[in-house]
């Protein structure tokens, strides 16, 4: 939908603009039980646009995460929200039969994101051919985070010790997982009971990914306390970063939503800058050109009374 003038500034824009969305767009599962909702935001200007899958956390649905997902698009990204299985507005009872393979199905729920892209796409009117399909990122918050992780190669260890399934996508390039939880060695006797597939391996996440930890974020899933979060970073290869915020808490400020009864640690601010790295991070990642990480990556590390601490291998 641009000339052949176009700038590479105006395909993908910087500034925030203006955002659209679709909702539910809605992909035929069968055996799923429920069909795949999920919600398309873009733009309304740009072409060559990036595309961040986002996972949430448990209990939501492709309504949350406002915080992230409509600055993601404004900013120059179509962002794909699907609606898994636990979502509160599903209300599946907790003795479904689908109940303990929904970790997989959320998995499953994000490459059926990626083999819909046609159907996502032709969903939003004015998006057909502004889509970069070469350049795909995964996000997600806790048990989202975990659902993304697999993605970008972090597997399930079986009770054996042995990696479970290959659940990786050669489509993602990239990844920003939030709160994601760390090796289950140290998993409460309630997680080890119920959450079996709480044993990852990270050792063949090798994609680009930012994982972003906060230092107050103390889980009932493990003895360890807040560093537990910081696992997916030290025990993957590859080139990761660490963002680690100050007294944050699960929400890491509020990225769930604005006043919801989840955020414990509600900071205006900590959301920002999470809005402004992750952002940044991701543009880096998928576009080798662009130098916005490394400034808002010095501008951390310059603030005399900085929101967190940022490391990178």
């Amino acid at each position: 939908m641009s000339d052949s003038n176009t700038t590479n500034a105006q395909k993908t824009p910087h500034a925030a603009t203006t955002v659209v969305s679709a909702k539910p767009v809605v992909l035929p599962v069968p055996g799923r039980g429920e069909d795949l909702q999920v919600r398309v935001s873009a733009p309304v200007t740009g072409s060559d646009l990036p595309v961040i899958v986002f996972s949430h956390g448990f209990g939501w649905s492709m309504n949350g995460y406002a915080p992230l997902a409509d600055f993601w698009a404004s900013h120059g990204f179509v962002v794909l929200q699907p609606t898994h299985l636990d979502s509160r507005t599903l209300g599946l009872p907790a003795e479904d039969p689908r109940t303990p393979r929904i970790w997989r199905i959320r998995i499953e729920d994000l490459t059926r994101v990626l083999d819909g892209l046609d159907v996502l796409e032709a969903s939003l009117p004015g998006l057909g051919g502004r889509i970069d399909r070469s350049r795909i990122a995964v996000a997600g918050h806790s048990w989202g985070a975990q659902t993304a992780s697999a993605l970008l190669g972090a597997r399930v260890l079986g009770s054996d010790g042995v990696p479970g399934e290959d659940m990786s996508d050669p489509r993602v390039k990239a990844g920003v997982l939030l709160a994601l939880t760390g090796l289950g060695d140290d998993l409460t006797p309630i997680a080890l009971e119920n959450f079996p597939f709480m044993k990852p391996s990270f050792d063949t996440m090798t994609p680009p990914a930012l994982i972003v930890a906060g230092d107050n974020d103390r889980s009932h899933l493990s003895t360890r306390g807040p560093d537990w979060f910081t696992d997916p970073y030290t025990y993957s290869p590859g080139s990761k970063s660490l963002l680690t915020l100050f007294d944050a808490e699960h929400s890491l400020g509020g990225i769930p939503g604005h006043e919801v009864a989840e955020t414990t640690d509600e900071n205006p601010a900590r959301v920002a800058l999470i809005q402004q790295l992750t952002t940044a991070f991701l543009r880096s990642a998928l576009q080798d050109h662009d130098a916005g990480w490394k400034v808002v990556a010095a501008s951390l590390e310059a603030d005399p009374e900085p929101l967190g601490t940022l490391q990178s291998k």
